[in-house]
């Protein structure tokens, strides 16, 4: 198995909620490592610019509407098969199919409102990862 780098981000719903600890314990408690951490106001550029792959869709407005609304913690998660250990540990978009345990089931307000997002796949985690940190950023 390969040790591998994903982003993480607690959303606002979640920070707001102070459960940035009880999320980062499910990670650890499921092997992962967080190697960078950083509590950010995301400006509606950023947002804009991170979230753009859904531009034409009907939820972009309100998506980025969402994620500026306050304070959110991106964080490199690390270890072996990170990605899907982390999509795993967070559980299905819409948290009423979520499985019992994971974030979203335990904690998402809604589907948008659901406290967490993570790469779906290698390449994105590195584009995501270099979103929001440089190499001088993370320690493993």
């Amino acid at each position: 198995m390969a040790v591998e780098r994903t982003l993480s981000i607690i959303k606002p719903d979640a920070t707001r909620r102070n459960l940035t600890g009880k999320i980062i314990a499910k990670f650890e408690e499921a092997g992962l490592r967080v190697v960078a951490s950083r509590r950010i106001r995301l400006s509606t550029a950023q947002a804009e610019a991170f979230y753009g792959v859904h531009r034409e869709r009907p939820f972009f407005k309100s998506l980025v509407e969402f994620m500026t609304s306050g304070p959110v913690v991106v964080q490199v998660l690390e270890g072996e098969n990170a990605i899907a250990r982390n999509r795993e540990v967070m559980g299905a978009t819409n948290p009423a199919n979520a499985m019992p345990g994971t974030i979203r089931k335990e904690f998402a307000e809604s589907i948008e409102a659901n406290s967490v997002h993570g790469s779906d796949a290698a390449e994105t985690a590195a584009n995501e990862i270099r979103f929001f940190f440089s190499d001088l950023d993370i320690h493993s």
